[in-house]
């Protein structure tokens, strides 16, 4: 009976262990996803540490643009049409090459502080406004010859003559840039992005007021919105630049240097291959806008464009700020040099970006025929930007993840790869068939006003 009573318990025994095995297999997957969430909480601290305040800032800085045109556009339908050239097409080719020449920094920076090198961050800054100047000089003409360029790409002479009148009275905005960014991105690598959100707030609420003063209450029109960009700029430059060189940044900012005239090629080399890989994006937007001049009722397009644009715009400001900060975190990583942390950095980010996009993607589908309110009261602008809503709700959802990945490239050093990229899916791919698709809607257009006369 003791053999028996031994027998009858073995099976219970083997059932024992295998619940053993089966207790410990899910102690041990808990144990790795209690790890996993631990990592990716304290990723997402890291990340959001920069791209938080980094969002506020963007956001604000570019709504003082928002602004200027929204202000242009309630003194009429030309107004729009001009500051949105001027702004979007002139300015905005001129910036996205200065920020992507300053996004150099990003790389050199991030990684010194990674290496724990921080004398050389203010060095890599002093170098940035060295070429930076000698870039925006050079642009100069852009400027000048703003109307008979916007001319000769079939833009209408009454817009292009304003547009160009307008430029003119942006190029303080244009070298605004040069020192701007490079502090922007001097004080992202070290952490210390809450003061640019500061200054950006503070800058914002002068542009409100200074707004409303020189457009209702002085009456300067256009050029009133024009003055009120270049100040509000500068005041975050002046602000900016109060900070580093009054003791906000002790390790890295030892003052002006000689140093920073040695090295200069290599720079600028860098500095040429960020510039290419942002700007060929950038351009590719400002392109797009003066191809919609060419259109039937270009002031229309030209407005209703622009107000999307705007709106993916200000939106962008969200990826935006994660591909600063995801620049730092692989650039941190690598100087460090860790490369599975600069890994996990990026698909962190990606999936936090991918999130905050879809949420966006939705309101813009909710609120189709509410968002253009903002810039004009033209029921026929309001329409067309309704027509357009569903494009530019799944632009942005797509913009999510784009910019967090040009972060990892320009962390890693990686610029001259993605302009490749870039040149391929803009230029070979997209304007051909945004082209394309402007003469079809053009030749539908006449079909039907020949049908019509016919009848």
């Amino acid at each position: 009976m003791g053999e028996e009573a031994k027998a009858a318990l073995l099976p219970k025994r083997e059932e024992e262990d295998g619940d053993g095995e089966g207790d410990e297999g899910i102690s041990m997957t808990l144990m790795e996803s209690s790890k996993l969430g631990k990592r990716v909480w304290e990723e997402s601290k890291k990340l959001w540490m920069v791209a938080g305040p980094a969002i506020f800032s963007r956001v604000v800085t570019y709504s003082m643009n928002v602004i200027t045109q929204a202000f242009a556009g309630h003194l009429g339908d030309l107004e729009l049409a001009s500051m949105s050239i001027a702004n979007t097409v002139v300015v905005g080719f001129n910036f996205g090459l200065l920020l992507g020449m300053a996004s150099a920094l990003e790389t050199l920076c991030g990684q010194a502080f990674g290496a724990k090198k921080y004398h050389m961050l203010g060095i890599y800054m002093q170098r940035s406004w060295i070429v930076l100047f000698v870039c925006a000089t050079v642009l100069l003409p852009l400027y000048f010859f703003a109307t008979p360029i916007l001319e000769l790409t079939g833009q209408p002479p009454e817009l292009a003559a304003q547009a160009g009148l307008v430029s003119i009275w942006f190029i303080p905005l244009h070298f605004s840039f040069v020192f701007l960014f490079p502090l922007q991105r001097f004080l992202q690598c070290q952490l210390k992005n809450s003061v640019h959100a500061i200054v950006s707030a503070i800058a914002m609420v002068i542009h409100i007021f200074v707004s409303w003063i020189f457009v209702y209450h002085f009456k300067l029109g256009l050029i009133g919105t024009a003055m009120t960009l270049n100040f509000s700029w500068w005041v975050a430059v002046a602000l900016l630049m109060c900070y580093v060189s009054c003791g906000g940044c002790p390790q890295t900012w030892k003052g002006l240097s000689m140093e920073a005239f040695t090295g200069l090629w290599e720079f600028l080399k860098l500095s040429a291959a960020s510039g290419v890989m942002l700007c060929l994006e950038n351009w590719y937007y400002r392109i797009l806008i003066v191809l919609t001049g060419n259109l039937k009722n270009a002031e229309i397009a030209v407005d209703a464009l622009s107000i999307c644009m705007s709106i993916n715009g200000w939106e962008l400001m969200i990826p935006l700020a994660f591909f600063a900060a995801t620049g730092v975190r692989v650039a941190n990583e690598l100087g460090a040099g860790n490369g599975k942390g600069a890994r996990f950095a990026t698909v962190v980010a990606v999936i936090t970006s991918s999130i905050v996009g879809a949420f966006f993607c939705a309101v813009i589908m909710a609120l189709h025929d509410k968002f253009a309110f903002i810039f004009t009261t033209s029921q026929v602008v309001i329409g067309a930007v309704g027509e357009l809503s569903v494009l530019l709700a799944f632009t942005i959802l797509l913009n999510s993840v784009q910019p967090v990945l040009s972060g990892v490239a320009v962390g890693a050093g990686w610029q001259s790869v993605v302009a490749y990229v870039n040149i391929g899916t803009y230029y070979l791919i997209g304007i051909p068939v945004g082209v394309l698709m402007g003469w079809a809607k053009i030749a539908s257009s006449r079909m039907e006003i020949y049908s019509s006369r016919s009848r």
